[in-house]
């Protein structure tokens, strides 16, 4: 049964408490940098975060962080002008347009006018979203991802309710959850997995595969999860609208009865608000309630390495979860999910039982491996995944293929755009290997690329270290250890913290 909103200031969104709460619903996250500046100005800057926030989000981001069980009623009259403008800025201005084919430069033209009309016709309920065009991808595995590139408008309103989405969700999502949130990145996931795996009794590792999740998700318990906290029917439909839009392939249109499409602005976020209800808040229970030792986790979108001190646990935790996942329709990956021994005991454990060297797992783009420092201790070595390695470099041949004819100093600049690019991800400590070996390649595709160009261009090594050496930057690790930079972005301030010596808790939630 539905209550009445409870009665507030009219500046601010309504709310109303949420039906069958069980005090579980929205989890502790850890504490955030305040906001900087004069958060009361309307208008947002052209990088989406927290300090870009307008005052009317704001509020209902401090709503929405007192009150954990309370569902929001008014929402939609946010989504103004002047935030679908800074949604409009925050798009990528080459992507490729979707089945209506406009661009980004070709809506500029007019786009305050572009602007006020689908405002309108946003909150007059005549705004129609449109099917994705699918385009597919290759794969690591040889195999092929579909994407679903929808219209310039879908992603400006896409764009503009997952700004009004984050006021409220990142208040409730928790600390181990990094996939596509403001602030957070891939190397802040790797980063709390490397201080989970070295500062905490981590001896199994639990590595989820979550079989085809964006193409399963159930549009039905998805909309059941957003009403937890939104009770505005106007946004809700929106949503529906987005699901429901279908996909257009070589002009034959198909709908979609489950699933969000891969690579629409919105489906980061409804994959997040699925997991969070589908994962984070039982995986977090079943911690604190069920686990008899240390258990630590992180995701990335559906990407999830769970870290467990006792075997017991973890075969647990695998069957449980399983069950937990059917009643969400969602399974697990009989072939991709593993449960191995890993942790600094590992391999000494297994060279007592007569066992090899410990497995190894990926996460991110990089293989995890148990290693050992120079004094003999236990050293988490993360190095780049060979197959990913190899798609880059395929990759990078057909384009300098294509390239093949350009003169010398702007291949030269290119590849230094690309070698930088891939270093500034891969050059992590224990990787130097790997960045050398990148960048060899590179050289080596570069010179038979020039040797190709002419029946007598014979370019030797020598001219070729001459053009390496001009253009090409030198491997050099980038980022800092992850314990370092951990503690810094996420400190510990409460007593009773389990890691030591910085006193912090893995994963970057609050316990």
């Amino acid at each position: 049964m539905m209550h009445e909103p409870e009665k507030s200031d009219p500046s601010t969104v309504a709310a109303k408490p949420m039906n069958k709460s069980d005090g579980s619903d929205a989890e502790s996250v850890e504490r955030r940098e305040g906001a900087e500046g004069n958060t009361s100005k309307d208008r947002m800057r052209r990088t989406p975060s927290r300090e870009s926030m307008s005052s009317g989000l704001e509020r209902v981001r401090e709503r929405a962080k007192a009150e954990k069980k309370e569902k929001f009623t008014a929402l939609l009259h946010h989504v103004d002008v002047d935030l679908l403008r800074a949604a409009f800025s925050w798009l990528k201005r080459d992507a490729a347009p979707g089945v209506d084919g406009m661009t980004w430069r070709q809506y500029e033209q007019n786009l305050e006018g572009n602007l006020v009309d689908l405002h309108a016709r946003v909150h007059r309920g005549a705004y129609r979203a449109q099917p994705s065009r699918r385009k597919f991808i290759p794969k690591e595995d040889g195999r092929e991802r579909p994407l679903g590139i929808a219209s310039l408008e879908d992603k400006i309103v896409q764009r503009a309710v997952v700004e009004v989405f984050n006021a409220i969700y990142e208040e409730d999502f928790l600390g181990f959850s990094y996939g596509f949130r403001p602030g957070r990145g891939q190397h802040d996931a790797l980063d709390a997995l490397a201080v989970g795996i070295t500062q905490t009794p981590v001896n199994w590792i639990v590595d989820l595969d979550v079989r085809a999740f964006f193409d399963t998700v159930s549009h039905e318990w998805l909309i059941r999860f957003i009403e937890h906290r939104i009770a505005d029917p106007r946004m809700t439909r929106l949503i529906r609208k987005w699901l429901k839009a279908g996909v257009m392939d070589d002009g034959e249109w198909s709908s979609s009865e489950a699933g969000t499409p891969q690579g629409a602005v919105v489906s980061p976020m409804l994959a997040n608000i699925y997991l969070h209800y589908a994962f984070d808040l039982w995986a977090e229970r079943w911690r604190h309630h069920e686990a008899h030792g240390n258990v630590s986790y992180v995701r990335y979108a559906d990407d999830i390495v769970a870290g467990f001190e006792h075997e017991s646990d973890a075969v647990r935790f695998l069957a449980e979860l399983r069950e937990r996942l059917e009643k969400f329709a969602l399974s697990l990956h009989p072939n991709k999910t593993r449960l191995i021994e890993f942790g600094r005991h590992a391999a000494g454990n297994r060279k007592k039982r007569g066992l090899g060297k410990p497995e190894t797992f990926n996460f991110l783009g990089f293989t995890h491996i148990c290693g050992r420092s120079r004094r003999g201790l236990f050293l988490l070595h993360r190095k780049t995944r060979r197959d990913r390695m190899r798609v880059k470099l395929r990759a990078l041949k057909a384009e300098l293929k294509r390239r093949m004819h350009e003169p010398i100093p702007k291949q030269g600049r290119w590849l230094a755009q690309v070698v930088r690019g891939y270093f500034a991800y891969h050059a992590v400590p224990t990787n130097y290997a790997r960045l050398a070996a990148f960048r060899f390649h590179v050289t080596e595709l570069w010179r038979h690329t020039l040797r190709c160009r002419s029946q007598k261009d014979w370019t030797t090594w020598d001219r070729i270290s001459r053009l390496e050496a001009a253009y090409l930057p030198l491997p050099r690790i980038l980022h800092p250890w992850p314990d370092a930079r951990f503690v810094v972005k996420h400190p510990r301030w409460e007593p009773g913290a389990r890691i030591a010596p910085a006193g912090i808790c893995a994963g970057g939630a609050q316990r």
